[in-house]
């Protein structure tokens, strides 16, 4: 692919795979609160517009601070224990910069559990800058978090490659007009994604050196 400098990843669900501890931790919360637990894939399908619009279609409105809290608290060890990188992801990011693309991620988390699992999980070398929801006036789908990125390196649309796991990934991709590719191990379906209509669409990770 001609032309890429900059190689912007999501976290959740296209780097790392932590879902069982957001499952344990959101569901610890509603153990807590007295609200009834929720099964994995109804939690996965309210993942990626950060923490605390996940918990909120499922608790009061006046209990969604305390909820937030203890979904916190629980999370910073959930994390350590229960997350993992998918197949492969420190060989692509080790090839990627040798290969002198420059390496950043755009995550609704917020900034301290997205740096958890950066440093857990050994990321930090890989990446030469990390852009997370809390320093944002607007989450994703809107494309700030990925206009900051190329503002930050100088680096034009053009130049750029968005990689996301969600159909708010591609729409964010789509409204910085940067080429995105999505790949099907997050908590969007394909048919969902298709509909977006990105650059490209790949069911593991590993696929994107063939692309690159």
């Amino acid at each position: 692919m001609k032309g890429i400098k900059l190689v912007i990843f999501d976290l959740d669900g296209t780097l790392v795979d932590a879902y069982p501890a957001i499952i344990k931790s959101f569901n610890y919360t509603m153990q807590r609160l007295n609200y009834p637990k929720q099964g994995a894939w109804v939690i996965r399908r309210a993942v990626g517009w950060g923490d605390g619009n996940l918990l909120k279609p499922f608790v009061k409105e006046k209990d969604l601070p305390l909820a937030l809290s203890i979904y916190r608290r629980h999370h910073k060890l959930a994390l350590l224990e229960e997350s993992r990188l998918f197949p492969y992801v420190d060989k692509i990011l080790t090839y990627l910069r040798n290969k002198g693309y420059r390496l950043a991620v755009a995550s609704n988390r917020p900034s301290q559990f997205s740096w958890i699992l950066i440093r857990h999980l050994k990321l930090k070398r890989y990446f030469n800058y990390v852009l997370c929801a809390d320093k944002l006036k607007d989450i994703k789908p809107s494309p700030e978090i990925i206009n900051k990125i190329m503002q930050k390196f100088k680096l034009r649309p053009k130049q750029t490659l968005y990689v996301g796991d969600m159909v708010i990934d591609a729409q964010a991709g789509r409204s910085a007009k940067v080429k995105t590719i999505i790949v099907t191990t997050g908590s969007s379906s394909k048919n969902e994604i298709k509909k977006e209509k990105p650059y490209r669409i790949i069911g593991k990770i590993t696929e994107l050196l063939r692309i690159l």
